[in-house]
C-alpha cells in the first residue's frame, strides 16, 4: 500500500472525517491508492495497519457533473445489504466537499479479484472461467430478484418509458459527438426505435454488469458487485442485454477494448441468455433486442472517445484504435437486430 497521497485523496483530511463521523474506527495513519481500471469515478484502497476500506469519488476535474453519483451508488449498496446480492457494506457518505474537493463515499473492502482480460482467465483455467461466468448470471438473477419497494428503491428511477428514454439519451450522446459519416448508426438507431419491446416489470438495473465490474473469489463465487453509478429502475433484460453483448467472441487484435469472451471456458452467449431465462422465468424472446442495443450504446460511448481523441482531449495509448473499432460495433448491433 502506497503511503504517498493519491492524486484526489486527501488521506489527512478524510481521517479527521473518520474520526469525527465514526470516533475510534481508524486506529492509526491511513495510507492509500488509487485502484486502477475504473472507467469513470475514481476508486481508492485505504488502510490504516489493521482495517481496510475502499473510498469512491467523482473524477478530477468533472465534479459537479458526476456529484450526483455518489449518493446514487451509496443509496444502491446499502439498501441491497441484507438481500442476496453481494454488495459491500458502506460506512458513510459525505457530500460535504470541503473534506477532500469532492462528495464521496467509504465502503468496507472485500477481498477478490475482478477479472478484466482473457489472459487472467486463462490463467485460472478453463472450468473456473466457467463456473465464474455462470456465478455472474445467477448473481444478475438474484440482484433482479430483489423487491425495489421492500429495500427503499421504490424512488429509484422512473420505470415507465424506459427504454424510450434510454435510446433518445444514447441518440442525443451521438449527436454530441458527431465528426464524420458513420454507416448505418443511423439506421441501427431508427431500428431499434421501430422495434421497441414492451418491458417486464421493473427491478433494479445496474447498468453496466459484467465480469470485471464483479469481485470473484478462489472458490469462483462472487464476492461483491462493483461501480453502481450508472444503477436504477428499469428494465433488467438491459442488464442481460449487455452481458450477452461482453460475452460475444469478437476478434479485435490489438484492441484497446479489453475482451474476456474467447478465454477457454467462457460460456458463449446464448448459454448464459438461457440460463437466466430458466432460472429468473423471464421471457427473453426479445433479447437480440436489448443486445442490439447494447452494441449501439457501446458504439456511441466508443465514438465519443474518437471524437475526444481528434480534439486532443485524451492521452495515453490505445486511444488512436478507438475509432476504427465504431463501424464494427454498429455492424453487430445491426447483424444481432436482423437475426432476432
Amino acid at each position: 500500500m502506497a503511503s504517498d497521497q493519491p492524486p484526489g485523496l486527501d488521506l489527512d483530511a478524510l481521517r479527521g472525517h473518520l474520526d469525527r463521523v465514526h470516533p475510534g474506527l481508524v486506529r492509526g495513519p491511513l495510507e492509500g491508492r488509487l485502484i486502477e481500471g475504473g472507467r469513470s469515478n475514481l476508486t481508492y484502497a485505504v488502510t490504516d495497519g489493521a482495517d481496510r476500506w475502499v473510498v469512491r469519488r467523482p473524477p478530477l476535474g468533472h465534479v459537479l457533473a458526476t456529484a450526483h453519483d455518489m449518493k446514487r451508488e451509496h443509496r444502491v449498496i446499502s439498501a441491497l445489504r441484507d438481500t442476496a446480492v453481494p454488495v459491500p457494506n458502506a460506512v458513510l457518505l459525505c457530500e460535504d466537499e470541503s473534506v477532500i474537493g469532492s462528495p464521496f463515499y467509504v465502503m468496507e473492502f472485500v477481498e477478490g479479484t475482478p477479472y478484466r482480460t482473457e489472459g487472467e482467465l486463462a490463467a485460472i483455467g478453463a472450468e473456473r472461467t466457467r463456473a465464474a461466468c455462470l456465478n455472474l448470471v445467477d448473481t444478475l438473477v438474484e440482484l433482479h430478484a430483489v423487491d425495489p419497494q421492500a429495500v427503499g428503491l421504490g424512488d429509484f428511477g422512473r420505470p415507465e418509458g424506459f427504454l424510450d428514454r434510454q435510446l433518445r439519451r444514447w441518440g442525443k450522446q451521438l449527436d454530441a459527438s458527431r465528426n464524420r459519416d458513420l454507416a448505418g448508426v443511423d439506421e441501427l438507431h431508427a431500428a431499434l426505435g421501430r422495434e421497441l419491446p414492451n418491458s417486464p416489470a421493473a427491478t433494479v438495473v445496474h447498468g453496466d454488469y459484467r465480469l470485471d465490474n464483479v469481485l470473484i473469489d478462489d472458490r469462483e463465487q462472487i464476492t461483491a458487485i462493483l461501480d453502481w453509478e450508472m444503477s436504477t429502475l428499469g428494465d433488467p433484460l438491459t442488464d442481460l442485454g449487455l452481458l450477452a453483448m461482453y460475452s460475444a467472441r469478437l476478434q479485435l487484435p490489438g484492441s484497446p477494448i479489453s475482451t474476456t469472451a474467447s478465454a477457454p471456458g467462457h460460456p458463449d452467449a446464448s448459454e448464459l441468455i438461457e440460463r437466466y431465462a430458466a432460472r429468473s422465468g423471464r421471457d427473453v424472446s426479445a433479447v437480440s433486442w436489448y443486445t442490439a442495443f447494447a452494441w449501439f450504446k457501446l458504439a456511441v460511448i466508443l465514438e465519443g472517445i474518437h471524437y475526444r481523441y481528434t480534439l486532443g482531449q485524451t492521452v495515453g495509448p490505445g486511444f488512436d484504435r478507438i475509432g476504427e473499432l465504431v463501424p464494427q460495433f454498429i455492424e453487430h448491433g445491426l447483424t444481432t437486430l436482423q437475426e432476432g
